[in-house]
């Protein structure tokens, strides 16, 4: 079983990147790969060659096609980002633009029908988010978020929904509390890349 955990955080020290690199140490060795896009420099700009290979008049750029050879190793899919505006941010984002394209993520027939064509991989979320549980209860931020992302990109590609998790209020002064979040959280993904946890389930909040 093979897991790709995708992080977006310009701070190596950031929590974000030290969720993605506890939870790779959660998960059997040698069974996940972490891709730390700010540190690899990836480029999030959907251009003039991503456009031409959307429309399928020539070939996807070596960087996409680098990722979605990543993509088609795994099993499991694991998308740990900081919550920007009530979403990811733009460097995932643009990730997700570039390389969930049609002709690889899906396909539209003449008839305006689509064909999803990763239903082989399984999608969690790891968002690490400053305000409260109550906070985005109150506004509909979560289920405005999860409805963006689950339905709007995992569902439409035909894959797989996993487990969400939303750790709440990282920024508290309280390192004991914070610390167990983070443990919960990770505890939670791992299990559910495991198979030993309940799909579509939500935890480590505050």
């Amino acid at each position: 079983m093979k897991t790709l955990i995708v992080t977006a955080h310009p701070d190596h020290e950031s929590l974000t990147a030290g969720l993605a690199r506890r939870l790779e140490q959660a998960l059997p060795p040698d069974s996940a790969e972490v891709a730390d896009l700010a540190a690899e420099g990836f480029d999030p700009r959907f251009g003039a060659a991503d456009r031409v290979a959307y429309r399928g008049h020539g070939d996807a750029p070596a960087d996409v096609v680098r990722e979605q050879g990543r993509i088609d190793r795994a099993e499991h899919l694991v998308l740990v980002f900081p919550v920007y505006w009530w979403s990811m941010p733009a460097l995932l984002k643009g990730w997700i633009d570039r390389v969930f394209v049609n002709g690889w993520a899906f396909e539209i027939d003449p008839e305006g029908g689509t064909r999803r064509m990763l239903g082989r991989l399984t999608v969690h979320l790891l968002a690490v988010a400053g305000d409260s549980a109550g906070t985005y209860e109150r506004h509909g931020y979560e289920t405005a978020m999860r409805t963006q992302i689950e339905h709007g990109i995992v569902d439409y590609v035909g894959a797989r929904r996993g487990t969400t998790v939303v750790l709440h209020e990282s920024e508290r002064d309280d390192a004991a509390a914070r610390d167990a979040l983070v443990l919960d959280a990770v505890d939670t993904v791992a299990r559910a890349v495991l198979g030993n946890a309940p799909r579509a389930s939500s935890g480590a909040t505050a």
